[in-house]
């Protein structure tokens, strides 16, 4: 097998303009050549050249930007998923400084998408990324999924949760789901089977009323969600079809569950 050459950001800078293409269609020109941008080196150990292609030629949504979705976001771009889709229609607020890695005390106010896709393009400017500034229901979701890979779950509220979960099975979109409260978090990727039923019966408001949003517990699912979301992307590795992972961070337990 061939050593593989890897490119600084100048070189890969170089190599779109000389032929006139945007970062992501260089970066994916050089990958078929056996070549890699240097910011995947350390990727590449894991997922090999053509998980990282696979990657860089996939669109993920990802619905909520805010204490899952933020992470979500953060992560799918350093891994280099090629195109984004972000959806959220709220704005930054003060008690989402403890824990919402997009929020700083000077975005109070700013639409959450909007701080997200801003990330985005200053984290990876080979990712290609769409904002919506808004809140996905039944009239618009299967607009925002269409020709996803993947989407992924950064919501906290049963109702969209569910709207999203039907138009996923509906459009044959795998679905990463993560849901937090307190201490306690939960992932899993539904697949149209027992955990797609499991987020139709999830209650309006979760756990996080009551148990709150520290800032470790929303890192640590978004960490689990984004995992599971380049799985699905690359076939590196099985997935968590229609299953959960429970972990229980009070109790130092993790628990595989079939709901």
């Amino acid at each position: 097998m061939s050593e593989i050459r890897y490119l600084s950001l100048a070189e890969v800078e170089e190599f779109a303009a000389s032929r006139g293409i945007p970062r992501r269609e260089a970066e994916l020109a050089l990958l078929a050549q056996g070549a890699c941008p240097e910011r995947y080196r350390r990727n590449v150990g894991t997922l090999g050249l053509e998980g990282q292609r696979r990657l860089l030629e996939s669109q993920v949504a990802v619905v909520g930007c805010g204490g899952i979705g933020g992470y979500v976001v953060e992560m799918l771009a350093r891994v280099g998923v090629g195109r984004l889709r972000l959806a959220d229609g709220d704005v930054f607020c003060e008690n989402n400084l403890n824990r919402q890695l997009l929020c700083r005390e000077g975005d109070l106010g700013l639409p959450k998408v909007r701080a997200a896709a801003i990330r985005v393009r200053e984290v990876n400017r080979a990712v290609e990324v769409e904002e919506f500034f808004g809140y996905v229901d039944e009239a618009n979701v299967m607009d925002f999924i269409a020709g996803c890979s993947v989407v992924v779950d950064g919501l906290d509220n049963g109702s969209t949760r569910r709207t999203l979960s039907r138009a996923c099975l509906e459009a044959g979109i795998p679905l990463v789901h993560g849901a937090i409260g307190g201490f306690y978090a939960q992932v899993g990727v539904s697949l149209g089977g027992p955990l797609g039923r499991f987020i139709a019966a999830m209650p309006d408001r979760g756990e996080e009323v009551c148990l709150g949003n520290p800032p470790f517990t929303p890192a640590l699912a978004a960490s689990l969600e984004v995992c599971e979301a380049v799985k699905l992307l690359t076939g590196v590795s099985e997935v968590l079809a229609d299953q959960l992972l429970w972990a229980d961070l009070k109790g130092h337990c993790f628990m595989r569950l079939n709901p």
